[in-house]
C-alpha cells in the first residue's frame, strides 16, 4: 500500500563521499556538512546515525535549528539495524536502538513521509534462510507499533553492504526481499529502492522495481559501479570483511548504468511522491552538484 501524500518529488543528498570524516575521524562535523549542503539546491539532507556525536535534546536541537536556517528537512534517516543475530539479546538491543532511530525521524521531519530505514541485517555464516527470515519478519514487526505512534515509515532497502559491517546484506537478492517484504502487511511499513545495489546483487534494477514498486516510499538515487576492469565475481570474492569492497565506487548520477527515465517513468505509473536521496559526491561537491541538477530535469516525468 503506497502510503504517501501527493506534493511534488523532493529531492535530499546524503554525503557518501565524507563518511568515513563524519563516523571515524571527526575530521567533519555534521553543522559543516549542513553548510556545505546549503549551496546544492537540494530540498533536504539523509542523515546516518553515525553522524551523530550526541543524541541528547540539546545537541538534536543545535542540529535542528542548523537546518532549519538553511530551510533543509531531515526526512530520511539512513539506519542500519542488524536483525540476523542469532542472539536473542543482541536482536533485543537492535530493536530498542531502532525505537531511538524512529524518535529521532519524529524529533527532526516535520513534514510526510518521514521515513526510518531498516535492514534485513548481516549474511552471516550457520544462519539459514528460513531463520533469517524470520528474524528479520519478527524485529520489524515488533517495530511497527511504535512507528506508527511517532508517524514514521520503516523503510527497508534492497541493500548490499552497510559501510561499517563485515558481511554482506541477508536479504541482498531478490527471492529473499520480496519474501520479507511481502511477510509484513502495514501502512507503517514500505521499500527504500536503490537501483544499483540491484546491480551488484546481479539483478536488473527495472526487474527489481517492477517486484516492490506498490510499495516503495523512498529512493536512493546512485550510480554506484565496479572500477574499470572488474566483474561481479570480482566483488564477491571481496566482498567479507570490514567495510566496502575496494573495487567499488560511486559515479555522477545520469553517467552510470541506470536508466533512470526508466525508472521514474515506472514510480509515476504507481502514483509516487516520495524523497529521492542522492548518494554521490566521491569525487568532490562539484559532481554532486551536477547530479542534483541531473535529477532535476529527470524529475520532470513525474509531474
Amino acid at each position: 500500500m503506497n502510503t504517501q501524500v501527493a506534493h511534488t518529488e523532493r529531492i535530499a543528498a546524503f554525503p557518501k563521499c565524507f563518511m568515513d570524516e563524519l563516523c571515524v575521524s571527526r575530521s567533519l562535523t555534521l553543522f559543516q556538512w549542513i553548510e556545505m549542503a546549503a549551496g546544492l539546491g537540494v530540498d533536504g539532507l539523509e542523515f546516518y546515525p553515525g553522524f551523530f556525536t550526541s543524541f541528547e535534546r540539546p545537541y538534536l536541537t543545535e542540529v535542528r535549528t542548523a537546518l532549519q536556517k538553511h530551510r533543509l528537512a531531515m526526512p530520511m534517516l539512513c539506519a542500519s539495524p542488524d536483525f540476523t543475530q542469532p542472539d536473542q539479546a543482541a536482536r533485543k538491543a537492535e530493536i530498542e536502538n531502532s525505537k531511538r532511530m524512529i524518535e529521532l525521524v519524529d524529533f527532526f521531519a516535520a513534514s510526510e513521509p518521514r521515513t526510518c530505514r531498516v535492514l534485513s541485517g548481516q549474511r552471516r555464516p550457520g544462519v539459514s534462510e528460513e531463520q533469517g527470515i524470520e528474524m528479520v519478519v519478527d524485529s520489524i514487526q515488533q517495530l511497527l507499533p511504535y512507528a506508527q505512534e511517532h508517524g514514521v515509515i520503516l523503510a527497508i532497502e534492497n541493500h548490499y553492504k552497510d559501510n561499517y559491517w563485515t558481511y554482506p546484506e541477508f536479504a541482498q537478492h531478490l527471492p529473499l526481499f520480496t519474501r520479507i517484504v511481502y511477510a509484513i502487511d502495514s501502512p507503517w511499513f514500505g521499500v527504500n529502492y536503490d537501483p544499483s545495489n540491484a546491480i551488484l546483487a546481479g539483478e536488473n534494477p527495472l526487474d527489481v522495481l517492477d517486484a516492490v514498486k506498490e510499495r516503495v516510499v523512498s529512493m536512493h538515487a546512485s550510480d554506484r559501479r565496479l572500477q574499470p576492469g572488474y566483474t561481479l565475481e570480482d566483488l564477491r570474492a571481496q566482498e567479507e570483511g570490514p567495510g566496502y569492497a575496494s573495487i567499488l565506487c560511486h559515479g555522477e548520477i545520469g553517467t552510470g548504468l541506470n536508466d533512470f527515465s526508466r525508472i521514474f517513468q515506472t514510480l509515476k505509473e504507481v502514483g509516487f511522491h516520495g524523497w529521492i536521496s542522492i548518494e554521490d559526491g566521491v569525487n568532490g561537491l562539484d559532481e554532486l552538484q551536477r547530479s542534483v541538477h541531473f535529477l532535476r530535469q529527470a524529475l520532470a516525468i513525474l509531474r
